[in-house]
């Protein structure tokens, strides 16, 4: 069985093109167990009591009815059985550990909601559930969980949530329990946030609770662009502002960029990296533009600008194929991003600011992650390059 994005996005042509038996076209949970216990009972009538689910009759494609989305997540769903996992083989990024970069492992990522109600149109996160929505866990269980994986002896926790630092009830709540369990110093945990949703008061709570990084989607430094794809009406200034604001809080962050979103131009992108530089993050992500299944861009784009295979999708991959821009090629924004990359992270500003807020060593690891470079199909044979001069 495929669950996911993806496979929510596109669940017959997944079952077209996958050697697989089924694939779950809603949230997952309920449809996996049932189908666990429909196939451990050798029920035929399998299509008739799981939801959300595709499967096959013969040669033939057929679904099930959709189910409801789990409305009690505390009730359903309180806890992942962590005890059948090795969990020191799970290492967490290296950005995540800048404070302490040679204890990567263990590490473990947990939900504390699921889905987002924001309608980003470069986004496929809503695709399980089929429309914008938000649930939470409650602030006790989310404790729990964490007070049971440091008891395991994880430090490293990624909170998944498509937007953590949202609701103001489960942010402070969340924190109440983490800091009234006496946690707060035992872990870093790293979550997403936006620029629009970090509000002063929840800083020294995110702080004392262990929470070391913040994740912003900030995406591109033109209003313009960002409209376009819905990612909210910040400006610049506030950019700054907020980065600034966390970063004195105590709180990392880590910066996401994206380069070709439908209204890119070279003078755009070439904004969004100054603004990069600018902002100075403790660690960067610089994405290229993806027309992903189950996003607004996926159903508006060109049959010939989306990758011939899925793994073209893959940020980091050879086949690596982002949309083009009407002033852009794929291998254009591509190439961009490659050059920003590098710039960013060769900037003396930024290798300055890392070297002392945390050492040498994580200087040695940033220098060796740049060493690395990423052949590209899309632009390997490409003339145009593009300097630190030009961008």
């Amino acid at each position: 069985m495929m669950t996911g994005t993806h496979p929510a996005a596109l669940p017959r042509r997944t079952m077209q093109e996958e050697k697989i038996d089924f694939v779950c076209s809603g949230e997952g949970p309920r449809t996996i167990c049932q189908t666990v216990v429909a196939l451990k009972h050798g029920r035929a009538d399998i299509g008739s009591i799981v939801p959300d689910l595709y499967y096959r009759m013969g040669d033939v494609v057929l679904n099930t009815q959709a189910g409801e989305l789990i409305p009690d997540l505390d009730a359903a769903m309180p806890g992942a059985a962590w005890d059948l996992l090795p969990m020191d083989k799970y290492r967490a990024h290296n950005w995540h550990c800048f404070d302490d970069i040679e204890h990567r492992q263990p590490y473990a990522s947990i939900h504390t909601s699921l889905g987002c109600p924001y309608k980003c149109s470069f986004c496929c996160i809503n695709a399980p559930f089929g429309k914008s929505s938000y649930r939470m866990w409650s602030p006790p269980v989310v404790g729990a969980e964490i007070q049971r994986l440091v008891d395991m002896g994880v430090r490293n926790i990624k909170f998944v949530d498509e937007m953590f630092v949202l609701n103001r009830s489960h942010v402070i709540g969340v924190c109440d329990e983490i800091i009234k369990r006496g946690l707060g110093d035992k872990i870093n945990i790293w979550a997403y946030a936006r620029v629009d949703t970090v509000k002063d008061e929840f800083l020294v709570p995110l702080r004392r609770a262990g929470f070391r990084w913040l994740a912003l989607g900030i995406e591109s430094a033109s209003k313009h662009v960002r409209d376009g794809v819905e990612k909210g009406r910040f400006g610049s200034e506030q950019i700054i502002e907020t980065v600034r604001k966390v970063q004195s809080s105590g709180i990392n962050v880590i910066g996401n960029y994206i380069f070709g979103l439908p209204d890119d131009t070279i003078e755009s992108m070439s904004d969004t990296l100054a603004l990069a530089l600018e902002a100075n993050c403790e660690f960067a992500n610089f994405y290229s533009a993806m027309a992903y299944p189950g996003s607004k861009l996926f159903k508006l784009a060109k049959p010939e600008d989306l990758p011939s295979s899925w793994i073209g999708y893959s940020q980091h991959a050879y086949e690596t194929h982002p949309l083009p821009t009407e002033t852009c090629t794929s291998a254009e924004v591509l190439a961009f991003r490659d050059a920003a990359f590098r710039t960013y992270f060769t900037s003396r500003s930024y290798l300055r600011m890392v070297t002392q807020k945390f050492g040498p060593m994580v200087l040695e690891n940033i220098e060796r992650m740049v060493a690395q470079p990423l052949p590209r199909r899309l632009t390997e044979n490409m003339l145009t390059t593009f300097h630190d001069r030009t961008i």
